[in-house]
């Protein structure tokens, strides 16, 4: 039988993906029950609505929450610069946490949090949710079984709607301001892409150098568009251009090349896997189904994890190391200087 534990929703008014996150407890298994915490109030009918009798109790304040209940795991999210608080209160009480991104306004205010899980035997989990898609794990075996050789390089897009930017409710959300959210694009969305290259080629950004820009003109404060390149441990180097730029929807794009062959991800576009190998000029496509892929399979894990029932989605190194490649990025945008990233 599988083992079952009990988890923390901490979250308020700015929880970002919480229809996703209730969703994904209310299917798992292994989730025997929920506590919510919500200062805000506002989030608490959805809760019910979706989690049903999982749904164990809400309280206004984590610190009751945890006063009164035994909790083996913690989903995070809020604002970035009040994340870094309910975190360490989670790990304090011995909870695993899974935080939405990026979870803090810089570097230095992450590195402690990692080194108190790791001190304690928890996992710091980003939820970086691209990683359990289907064609991504895939990929990650081609690459691993060498089937396109030795890695010679990384080419990224992604981008996003710039439609987004004009509401007004969006110039008062906590993601347009720098003092709240750490970042814009790259701290947002820009994130998931430079960690699938680290975990597809299992190598390490370790310099960077790039631009940001405010683009179209909005009342923010944060970027809307990127520029980037960076030298990976293994030696290969990779760029990636990211921003807001379209009317609606997506286009992205993940391109390696190497010794033996090259492969191509272009999942908006339903062409989630493809590659060619040198030898024989050929193209093949991965034609396996691409569900399931999203939040629930990526919470799945974070809740196997701290059940002891199998690996976190993102160890609490990995998690610390993209945080460190994000905001490397804004400092040698910053500076005009190219920065190292120490992955100790």
């Amino acid at each position: 039988m599988k083992k079952q534990i009990s988890v923390a929703v901490l979250t308020n008014e700015t929880g970002a993906h919480l229809g996703a996150y209730f969703s994904a407890l209310k299917e798992i298994d292994e989730v025997k029950d929920v506590c919510l915490s919500d200062p805000s109030g506002q989030q608490e009918k959805s809760a019910r609505s979706q989690l049903g009798s999982k749904l164990k109790q809400v309280y206004q304040k984590p610190e009751t929450l945890f006063g009164n209940q035994t909790v083996d795991l913690a989903l995070v999210t809020m604002e970035a610069r009040q994340a870094p608080q309910s975190i360490n209160l989670a790990l304090e009480q011995g909870c695993h946490v899974f935080a939405e991104k990026p979870a803090c306004l810089s570097a230095q205010q992450f590195e402690p949090l990692v080194q108190k899980a790791e001190s304690k035997h928890l996992h710091l989990t980003l939820a970086l949710a691209n990683r359990t898609n289907p064609e991504i794990r895939f990929a990650k075996s081609l690459i691993e079984e060498g089937t396109i050789g030795k890695i010679y390089g990384v080419d990224m897009t992604l981008l996003a709607d710039q439609t987004r930017l004009s509401s007004p409710a969006y110039h008062k959300s906590w993601y347009a301001h720098k003092d709240r959210a750490g970042g814009g694009f790259l701290s947002w969305l820009g994130i998931h892409w430079l960690d699938l290259s680290m975990y597809l080629t299992e190598s390490s950004i370790t310099d960077v150098s790039g631009f940001t820009a405010l683009v179209g003109g909005q009342p923010i404060d944060v970027e809307d568009s990127a520029a980037l390149s960076f030298r990976y441990e293994a030696g290969f180097l990779g760029t990636l251009t990211a921003g807001y730029f379209m009317n609606r929807g997506y286009q992205s794009m993940i391109k390696i090349w190497g010794s033996k062959g090259w492969l191509e991800m272009v999942p908006f576009q339903d062409r989630h896997l493809e590659w060619t190998l040198n030898h024989n000029g050929k193209k093949y496509r991965f034609d396996q189904p691409v569900e399931p892929r999203g939040y629930t399979p990526a919470v799945r894990k974070a809740v196997q994890a701290a059940a002891g029932n199998g690996d976190p989605l993102l160890t609490s190194r990995e998690s610390l190391r993209i945080i460190r490649t994000i905001y490397a990025f804004y400092d040698a945008a910053k500076s005009g200087k190219t920065q190292t990233i120490s992955n100790d």
